[in-house]
């Protein structure tokens, strides 16, 4: 939760760095899986000791990354933010190093001139804002902040019909960012730059999309919820209970898998534990994640 928990990546000339959170966050896998047990768990030896416990809890992370490309400075997702009241209260009024880790990392809120949220829940959007003599006001006023259509379309419908998903972040994170008139609402072919581009990973909600870089013959991708937790890998056609859509996230899961499996593709989890990032390879049949 603090700058030592900073990770940098090179992909060809693109630059990325992790900024934490919530550091290893420990759970029970029926969070995520339905029916998940902890001997499901202990079943996957691959996952120890980075993603899971030896008594078969799973290990998760709270994280954003920025990026630099091409001139520009582009938040990816900007995780829970400080001062909030949630819905989960491990999450409620966090006082944490997010904005020093910016600037320790190389990227000081102010050079920030681009955030893309791979969708709008409420942890991938919380510093998108910060409060200012009681007021929301945005964090990165120099940038433009990028909303898929369809995301904002789907979550405005459940706004207005009191819908089934708790909508608080949507008043502190989202709106001061559309009255301030920095929001973009963007389609899923939307490209950041030449090297950084969306693909649409729809089931986590309607809208949700993966960030691929490619540079110089190097390529990455940044899952953003598609998947939670690398067993994910090991157990593709298993629901997700985050899932809005269970069965599009499994098909989701499953073409993802197919695309960037057994590739040199880095693949970094939006919630991965340290390290993070790994490359999809075949496991029996399944896979599994190899880090550096």
């Amino acid at each position: 939760m603090a700058v030592q928990h900073i990770r940098h990546w090179k992909i060809g000339d693109v630059e990325v760095a992790r900024i934490v959170e919530v550091y290893g966050f420990e759970d029970n896998i029926s969070m995520l899986l339905p029916g998940g047990t902890p001997e499901l768990v202990q079943r996957y030896k691959w996952l120890q000791p980075r993603f899971a416990t030896p008594d078969g809890r799973m290990i998760l992370s709270f994280q954003a990354f920025v990026l630099r490309s091409q001139g520009k400075n582009v938040m990816i997702d900007t995780c829970i933010g400080a001062d909030r009241k949630r819905e989960f209260e491990v999450f409620c009024n966090l006082k944490t190093t997010f904005l020093e880790d910016l600037r320790v990392a190389g990227f000081p809120p102010e050079s920030i001139n681009g955030v893309l949220c791979t969708h709008l829940h409420f942890d991938h959007v919380g510093w998108n804002t910060h409060l200012v003599d009681g007021k929301w006001v945005p964090t990165f006023p120099r940038a433009r902040y990028y909303f898929g259509q369809q995301e904002w379309d789907h979550w405005q419908h459940l706004k207005r019909t009191g819908g089934y998903h708790n909508m608080d972040h949507l008043e502190d994170s989202i709106d001061p960012i559309v009255a301030a008139g920095l929001a973009e609402f963007i389609g899923p072919d939307f490209r950041i730059t030449d090297e950084v581009s969306l693909i649409p990973t729809p089931g986590h909600t309607p809208g949700h999309v993966s960030v691929l870089i490619r540079s110089r013959g190097k390529e990455a991708v940044i899952t953003g919820d598609m998947m939670h937790h690398p067993i994910q890998l090991a157990l593709p056609g298993t629901p997700g209970n985050f899932d809005m859509d269970r069965e599009q996230g499994v098909r989701t899961r499953k073409e993802f898998i197919g695309r960037f499996s057994d590739k040199d593709v880095l693949v970094i989890g939006s919630h991965f534990a340290e390290p993070t990032a790994g490359h999809i390879v075949r496991d029996g049949e399944a896979w599994k994640l190899v880090t550096e």
